[in-house]
């Protein structure tokens, strides 16, 4: 049923804003939080860096498989929102943390026997230990990182986004004194290195979990979250596997797609691989506005659907792609104004091949802006998808834009054909454009009829 007097589309635009702008500002913190244990661990020791930035890459693949779950309970609890359904809300949030907790228990034993793995990847057998170390004590703040999660999501369909950038702001404050406590030791405590860093991830992620469901329950008394949350649902538990386990699916070939491409740029050379990680972390903080867009895009296009609102869900759609749009083109200015600069801030006047870092990392920041507005398209129709719990094709559509298309092309381009960095990063793009071209599609054919 359609409501007679729509929203205008500049108030469809605010409503996002409103509901996005924190989750993007979680995005960046939380992402202050990883950047500030790196350095730490930098100023502790070379080892300890090399260990945990390999280390924490495999944590965060096995984690944004499994937080599918957590990402499930958005589009599912806007939507019993929007219907007035509390019992559906509560049901399928408890569910979330029981196949989070089953899924952080199978994590364990990968964890304990990292270095195996480690090696396997390529790593000497110095720093696949050292990244055992780490992750036999991190591994242990899966089970909390997923839980956070859940609650967010839980929250955030409440429209109670606020409280979580509070709390990770807090979390980063914290995390800075209790990492470098446990990093290098303080009064008569002996630093514990990269074990240290380990500990602290456990704590922050202990915190915050415990904080966020203290605010749940204190905010939202009469949905009795916690009431009974012994006793398993079913129904509820397979219906939120078939929704989460594709979008976890769907972010680990998202980002199998960003770690494939830096193994091959690798092969290319030492200079490329730096100037690629420079680039690719310019587009990635840039990125986390499209990512809480997205969010919030998910939940209204939740809330429509449990309206049976078609007509808001397609207002608020168009309006969600011309915001992202609008600042995907803000930041396409930028990067074709001031690539010099921006690849400066990473690059030590001192470096001796600063003049070929430069050079390439000048070529693939103009590179990255060429893909902004295709990336900003396929997050955008993803998070709508999500909204209207269409997730399994879309899983297919975007694996298959970003390994059969993407990928490939960018192996033909830099290798066979001779375009080395360039060519890669163009087949990064043309991956990514498909996946925006027909994800879109999907939304507009067959998900808007509701």
């Amino acid at each position: 049923m359609n409501t007679v007097h729509p929203m205008p589309y500049r108030a469809h635009a605010l409503a996002l804003l409103r509901l996005g702008l924190p989750l993007v500002g979680s995005s960046i913190a939380g992402f202050a939080i990883h950047m500030t244990d790196t350095v730490l661990l930098g100023w502790y020791s070379v080892l300890s860096l090399a260990a945990a930035t390999i280390a924490t890459s495999l944590w965060f693949i096995v984690f944004i498989l499994g937080a599918g779950f957590a990402q499930a309970v958005m589009p599912v609890v806007a939507a019993a929102v929007a219907e007035g359904d509390e019992v559906r809300a509560r049901r399928v949030t408890r569910m979330a943390l029981w196949l989070s907790l089953a899924y952080a228990l199978l994590t364990l034993p990968l964890f304990w026997n990292s270095a195996i793995l480690l090696q396997w990847m390529g790593q000497t057998p110095e720093v696949a230990a050292e990244g055992q170390r780490f992750l036999r004590i991190a591994g242990f703040s899966m089970l909390p990182a997923l839980w956070g999660n859940v609650f967010r999501s839980y929250l955030s369909a409440q429209h109670l986004t606020g409280v979580q950038l509070v709390v990770t702001i807090a979390m980063v404050l914290l995390n800075v004194g209790t990492a470098y406590g446990l990093i290098f030791g303080f009064g008569g405590f002996e630093g514990l290195g990269i074990v240290g860093a380990g500990i602290a991830s456990v704590i922050i992620n202990t915190l915050t979990v415990l904080a966020l469901g203290a605010y749940a329950q204190w905010r939202l008394p009469h949905y009795h979250l916690f009431q009974r949350i012994w006793r398993a649902d079913w129904p509820a538990m397979a219906d939120l596997f078939r929704i989460g386990a594709p979008i976890g699916l769907t972010s680990l070939a998202e980002s199998g797609l960003f770690a494939a491409s830096a193994m091959m740029m690798g092969w290319i050379g030492e200079v490329p691989l730096a100037a690629h990680g420079i680039a690719l972390q310019l587009a990635a903080f840039m990125f986390m506005f499209h990512v809480g867009m997205s969010q919030a895009a998910t939940i209204r296009a939740g809330g429509a659907l449990g309206r049976h609102d078609a007509t808001e869900l397609r207002r608020g759609a168009l309006a969600a792609h011309a915001v992202s749009t609008a600042f995907a083109i803000i930041v396409v200015a930028i990067f074709l104004s001031f690539p010099e600069n921006l690849v400066s801030l990473y690059v030590d006047p001192a470096e001796p091949q600063r003049d070929a870092l430069m050079s390439i990392g000048r070529q693939l920041v103009l590179l990255a802006a060429l893909f902004q507005l295709a990336d900003a398209t396929q997050v955008i129709a993803l998070g709508l998808l999500r909204g209207v719990q269409d997730t399994t094709v879309p899983m297919w559509l975007a694996s298959v834009s970003y390994w059969l298309i993407g990928l490939p092309l960018g192996y033909v381009l830099a290798f066979p054909l001779g375009y080395a960095h360039v060519g890669l990063w163009l087949g990064l793009t043309a991956g990514l454009t498909a996946a925006a071209a027909s994800l879109v599609w999907r939304f507009w054919t067959r998900a808007v009829r509701i």
